[in-house]
Formats: structure tokens, C-alpha cells, sequence
């Protein structure tokens, strides 16, 4: 026996709360090129969706869509049930943060200097305020150095504020590029290919390191090829194939779709054809 009305609409009013990031009908067009071709996305506040598919397949461009370096050519992204402008520092402060795919770090400063670049969408401090060291400045500054030392620990870099960001090792850049998203206080963090080049240790270290970040009641949108990575981390996985959602749900069921195994390693080889031997008069093997 089915449940009562009442209970069934207050059920899909919850769903619809909970609906952080709505992405629909994204394309994306350059010139005569469509990188991204119609594709509707959800995430949901706490939960961890992978993006995946092979190279070229639009998933970076997507990624420039939510962010707002691109501005799709048509679709709509909301963002906790309101319109997200396509300029980046507003989707920042509207609670959405990314890392790189090529780490994007400010080599000259220390790690505990990228932190803190980070949490000046959320400061008040202004120019004159900086230039006379006047007291919001001050305290902010203060706040700000203590907030940075505590996401240093969180992603597991203590004792490292005060290293120049080029001379971490290539896994800690990445922890760090992590910090300094975090310190934006986002609703919504995107990872491109958080594991890029790390070894299966440091890989780990990543995996939970994205748990602690969700057990925080953040969500994650992640875009990964490390496929054990990606069925292990998340609730949802979609794949991306020339642009369009070829197929998306659990991570199970995305693993062995025919269609997603194809799009990486291609469909098996076709028997050979038979043909006419014209010395015989009849069929022989290719």
C-alpha cells in the first residue's frame, strides 16, 4: 500500500530543498564546435557526485559553465534555488569553490599566505583600511591567519605555513589548492582531477580527505579518470561522452554499462568477413 499524499508531497518538498547545484540543459558552443551539448545535472547538499568520461569529452568546460569562466550559450545553472551569475567571484560568494586540473597556486607565497588568499571574498577589510592598517584591518588579519593555520591541518599540512608554495611536494600543492577553496566557506566544492599525478598513497590521503570534507555537510563535484577512485568515492557518478550525458546513477550500475566500457576502451573487434574463393566456386575464411 502506497503512502499517504500528504507524506509523498512532503517527501519531494525535502528532495527539493536539498537541491544545492541544478544545472539544465547546458550547451556550450564555440563557433561551430559544441563542447558541452545539453546537459542537466543535480547535486545534493552532503553528497558526492563523480564526472567522468575520456578525454575531450566536455567535462572541464563544464565545470567553466557552473563557475561562471564560461557563460553557457544556452541552459540555466541554479544554485540553492536562485539563478548563478556567470562571473566568477559571485559564484564564490554565492558558496561555490573549485580547484584546477593544473594546479593554480601563488608560487611566491607561503602556503599559509595561498590560504588567506582565499578568505578575502568574506572579508570587509578595504584599500584605505589596509594602506593605514587601521583596526578592521588588523583583526581580520588575525582572524584570517588563525583560519588559514586550522585548513592547513584539516587537509593534513602541519608545520608547512610558512613553506613557499612551489618548493611542497606536486601532493601537497594539491592539498594545499584544497585549502585555499575551503577558506572561501563554500556549500559546494568542485575538484578537477584532484588526484592527477599522485602515487596510490597519496591517492588515499585524497579519498579521505574528500570524506572529512563532506562529513564537514559540504557536497563534492568531482571530474576524475582514477575509475577505482571514483566508484569508491562517490554517491553518484555521470559520464560524459562528446559533450553529452551518456549515462548516470550508482557507481555500480555506471561500472558495468556496456556504453560507459565502449567510450573508454572501444567496441571489440568485429569477426572477420567471409569471402568467395574463385578457385573453388564457394565460401572460404578471410
Amino acid at each position: 500500500m502506497g503512502m499517504p499524499v500528504e507524506e509523498a508531497m512532503q517527501q519531494v518538498q525535502t528532495m527539493d530543498r536539498n537541491v544545492l547545484l541544478d544545472a539544465r540543459n547546458v550547451t556550450m558552443q564555440f563557433g561551430g564546435l559544441i563542447a558541452v551539448n545539453d546537459v542537466s545535472l543535480q547535486v545534493h547538499s552532503g553528497e558526492i557526485v563523480g564526472l567522468i568520461g575520456p578525454n575531450g569529452a566536455g567535462k572541464t568546460t563544464f565545470f567553466n559553465c557552473l563557475t561562471g569562466l564560461y557563460k553557457p550559450t544556452f541552459g540555466m545553472v541554479t544554485f540553492d534555488g536562485k539563478p548563478l551569475p556567470p562571473k566568477p567571484r559571485m559564484v564564490v560568494r554565492e558558496g561555490m569553490a573549485r580547484t584546477f586540473q593544473n594546479i593554480r597556486l601563488f608560487h611566491n607565497m607561503t602556503a599559509i599566505e595561498n590560504v588567506m588568499v582565499g578568505m578575502y571574498s568574506r572579508t570587509k577589510t578595504n584599500a584605505i583600511d589596509a594602506v593605514f592598517r587601521l583596526p578592521r584591518h588588523r583583526r581580520e588579519e588575525i582572524a584570517s591567519t588563525r583560519r588559514a593555520q586550522e585548513l592547513l591541518e584539516f587537509v593534513g599540512l602541519t608545520g608547512v605555513g610558512d613553506t613557499l608554495s612551489r618548493n611542497l611536494p606536486y601532493g601537497d600543492q594539491r592539498r594545499l589548492e584544497i585549502a585555499r577553496a575551503l577558506a572561501t566557506e563554500p556549500k559546494l566544492l568542485l575538484l578537477d582531477e584532484p588526484t592527477a599525478g599522485m602515487n596510490p598513497q597519496e591517492t588515499r590521503q585524497a579519498e579521505e580527505l574528500i570524506f572529512k570534507i563532506r562529513d564537514l555537510g559540504l557536497a563534492v563535484l568531482v571530474i576524475e579518470h582514477d575509475m577505482r577512485f571514483i566508484f569508491n568515492l562517490c554517491d553518484r557518478v555521470s559520464c560524459l561522452v562528446r559533450g553529452a550525458v551518456l549515462v548516470e546513477g550508482p557507481g555500480d550500475v555506471v561500472q558495468n554499462d556496456p556504453r560507459v566500457i565502449e567510450a573508454y576502451i572501444g567496441s571489440p573487434a568485429a569477426p572477420p568477413a567471409a569471402t568467395t574463393d574463385p578457385l573453388n566456386g564457394g565460401v572460404a575464411d578471410a
